[in-house]
C-alpha cells in the first residue's frame, strides 16, 4: 500500500509546539495550499490542511516557521477519532509530516509581516548568505569547441536537423 503526500503552501498561523508527557516534541499547524484551478467566479481557492510533525522536526518547524511562511512537506495521511467534550465521536484527518522544507529565507517572512515575530530587519541579508565569506566569483576560462559534421551534439551554431527516421517513437 502507498500513503504519501507532498504539499507546498503557506502556514495560516504560527505553529504550536507542545510536549507529550514523555517529553516528545509535537508541532501542529495548518497549511493553505492553492488549488490549480479557479472557481466559476474566477477566484482562486485553497485547501486548508492540518499537519503535525514530531521530535526534532517539530522543534525546527516551531522555531523557524511563522504565519505566512512558505513550506514544503512530505508525509502521510493519518485518520483518528476520539470522543469530544459533548460525548459525540470526532473524526480527524491530518498529514503526518516526515520532512518539512523551509522554502524561503527567514527574512522573507519578516519583510512580509513588517519584521514581526522577532524576524530579521528588512535590510538584512538572508541568513544563508551570511554563512560564506564574501568572495568574488570568477568564471572559468572559455574553452573552444570545434564542430565536426558527424557529431550533432557538439557545440555549434544553428539548429540540429532530425528526421522522423531518427526518432525512436
Amino acid at each position: 500500500m502507498i500513503n504519501r503526500v507532498v504539499l507546498v503552501g503557506r502556514l495560516t498561523k504560527d505553529p504550536e509546539l507542545k510536549y507529550t508527557q514523555s517529553g516528545i516534541a509535537v508541532t501542529r499547524f495548518t497549511l493553505a495550499v492553492n488549488r490549480t484551478f479557479a472557481s466559476q467566479s474566477g477566484e482562486r481557492e485553497a485547501d486548508f490542511i492540518n499537519c503535525v510533525t514530531w521530535r526534532k522536526q517539530a522543534e525546527n518547524t516551531a522555531n523557524f516557521l511563522r504565519k505566512g511562511s512558505l513550506a514544503g512537506i512530505e508525509g502521510r495521511i493519518q485518520t483518528s477519532s476520539f470522543d469530544g467534550q459533548d460525548g459525540k465521536r470526532v473524526f480527524m484527518t491530518e498529514v503526518v509530516a516526515d520532512s518539512v522544507q523551509f522554502l524561503e529565507p527567514r527574512s522573507a517572512n519578516a519583510e512580509r509581516s513588517g519584521a514581526a515575530y522577532g524576524g530579521a530587519p528588512q535590510n538584512e541579508q538572508p541568513y544563508y548568505q551570511n554563512q560564506q565569506p564574501n568572495q568574488q566569483y570568477q568564471q572559468p576560462a572559455q574553452q573552444n569547441y570545434t564542430r565536426t559534421d558527424n557529431d550533432p551534439f557538439s557545440m555549434g551554431s544553428g539548429p540540429i536537423e532530425v528526421s522522423d527516421d531518427d526518432l525512436p517513437f
